[in-house]
């Protein structure tokens, strides 16, 4: 066929919608709120290209509406994990050789499938699904997924391009070949475009992919693949499954072929299945690569010169955006006791404001959290903060699951900064903030570094330049994305690559690309034009 060195179209930030009254985007993701509430469905795996269905039905509800039951999806078994396996390791001679432009091509089509005649759809069922609302959904599911796919492709043009410097005489090149095997790809259910992401930037790069999503992002999934099939995406490079976490790593971590792993979860999971993968290491052909975003414990950090407002509002927006299920969610808040009440009194006016309810009515600022596992949770957090003398509640502390699992943002004042929602990750809409004495930044730098084993993202407000640098200095491996007067969500595909180290994952940053160099294993080539022709160098020779 032809050949060139082509110029991708341009690739640039997906613009956000407003969904403002009266506008025509949010006529048309009403209109199709209300089509796919009306339930039926039949979500069936895919493999190999084909519908798989089990008969083993399992409820999809929406988490704001638990009583209502939208349909089925079809779990498999360990049988359905190992057809993926084979369909993956059938279709990857064909789709590793593919030219790089076509598979380019597939997902810059997937993106404009998802900003164009997909976009009310995928945001309807990821609002449905996963109880996010309109904005949150239009950030995450549509313009973080079509930033992923533009921007992966923009990236593994660029490191196609990483060649070597070539003497007289010779030719040296760097072939960026896919990773022998195939690769896991295990989803979470908080960001649609994570989801989406995970299994495809590998294969992007020319792997194949078995992709587990969350169970409770079947939805959202399942729509991802039908757009990824038409745009082009050949059978059995990825492979969607829905089975048990135990019985899919139990065929996956024991397969020869297994070659990496993509993960965005809990730091308990990754931890179980690094020392898995690590218990394995002599069945596998090559050594796998890990790539995991896991939990964070974020933090917002004001010293006494920070402008209150701009405090609380990081706080209300940082904290409770959807629900504080987000993996860079503000948990806990260090204020210094000149702002606190000041702080105290914005942060309360806020929450006095703010709507909690479903998704369908969009003045609604927070919906309901992902199941009841997660709502007895944090219930449970919400009560023992009530009854210990280490804590109170200052503002929220109500629930209710009667008919959706709704948590009222909550903010609860540690008397010690070592209280337990202090230290461990807690994903939900609360809040815990520990007030310090004016002054005593250093310390308390101090114990913020060292109270969690996470650090993922991490926000400082200051209106002192020179306390910015001492506290970007001296907090710098608290947090893989760091912010200063901003609050700590909201990366940006290209802008802020976005990951953490410590606990909180391998800091490959998604979107970025150092992510899709870990999906390549690269070869140097050097040829020489004119061999030669005698072993002897010249210092061998006598004079």
């Amino acid at each position: 066929m032809p050949k060139g060195i082509y110029q991708l179209p341009p690739i640039k930030n997906e613009p956000v919608r407003s969904y403002a009254p009266g506008s025509a985007e949010r006529e048309a993701l009403k209109n199709k709120l209300a089509e796919l509430n009306q339930g039926d469905l039949d979500l069936p795996m895919v493999i190999g290209g084909k519908e798989v269905r089990t008969g083993n039905l399992m409820e999809i509800r929406p988490p704001h509406n638990h009583r209502h039951l939208l349909g089925y999806y079809h779990q498999g078994d360990q049988t359905h994990i190992q057809m993926a396996i084979e369909a993956a390791l059938k279709a990857k001679p064909a789709w590793e050789a593919m030219h790089w432009e076509s598979r380019a091509a597939i997902f810059l089509k997937a993106a404009e499938l998802i900003a164009g005649p997909y976009r009310s759809e995928v945001n309807a069922v990821t609002m449905i699904g996963q109880s996010k609302n309109a904005y949150q959904s239009e950030i995450d599911a549509v313009c973080e997924l079509v930033d992923f796919y533009r921007y992966n492709v923009k990236n593994m043009a660029e490191i196609y391009a990483m060649q070597p410097n070539s003497s007289q005489g010779v030719w040296n090149r760097m072939v960026w070949r896919p990773l022998e095997g195939f690769i896991f790809a295990l989803t979470p259910f908080n960001f649609t475009s994570i989801a989406g992401n995970l299994g495809a930037a590998p294969a992007l790069m020319g792997n194949t992919v078995v992709w587990k999503p969350s169970k409770t992002a079947v939805y959202s999934g399942h729509l991802i693949m039908k757009i990824l099939q038409e745009a082009g995406l050949p059978d059995g490079v990825i492979n969607l499954v829905y089975a048990g976490g135990k019985e899919t790593a139990e065929v996956v971590f024991n397969h020869r072929d297994f070659a990496g792993l993509h993960f965005t979860g809990s730091t308990a999971v990754f931890n179980s299945m690094w020392g898995t993968i690590a218990r394995n290491i002599s069945k596998y052909k090559s050594y796998p690569r890990i790539v995991g975003e896991t939990g964070g414990k974020d933090y917002i950090f004001a010293d006494a010169t920070a402008d209150p407002k701009q405090v609380a509002t990081a706080i209300t927006r940082g904290a409770f955006e959807y629900q504080g299920q987000k993996c860079s969610a503000a948990s806990r808040a260090y204020i210094p006791e000149n702002i606190w009440e000041a702080v105290r009194k914005m942060v309360g006016d806020d929450l006095s404001k703010i709507k909690t309810g479903v998704v369908e009515d969009f003045s609604n600022f927070v919906n309901a959290v992902i199941d009841e596992e997660s709502f007895d949770k944090l219930a449970q957090v919400i009560d023992d903060a009530k009854t210990s003398p280490d804590a109170e509640i200052v503002f929220g502390g109500s629930y209710n699951k009667s008919t959706g699992y709704f948590i009222q943002p909550t903010v609860i004042l540690a008397r010690k900064p070592d209280y337990i929602t202090m230290r461990e990750e807690l994903f939900g809409p609360i809040l815990t903030i520990y007030v310090y004495p004016t002054g005593k930044e250093d310390e308390t730098m101090d114990i913020l570094d060292s109270t969690t084993d996470y650090a993922l993202t991490g926000a400082i407000f200051s209106a002192s330049r020179v306390n910015i640098e001492k506290m970007t200095t001296r907090l710098t491996h608290t947090a893989g994305n760091f912010y200063i007067n901003d609050k700590p969500t909201g990366a940006v595909v290209d802008q802020q690559p976005f990951g953490g180290g410590r606990g909180s994952g391998t800091n490959d940053k998604a979107g970025s690309l150092f992510n899709l160099l870990r999906w390549v294993s690269p070869q140097s080539i050097k040829e020489t034009f004119v061999p030669a022709t005698d072993y002897i160098y010249p210092n061998f020779l006598e004079s």
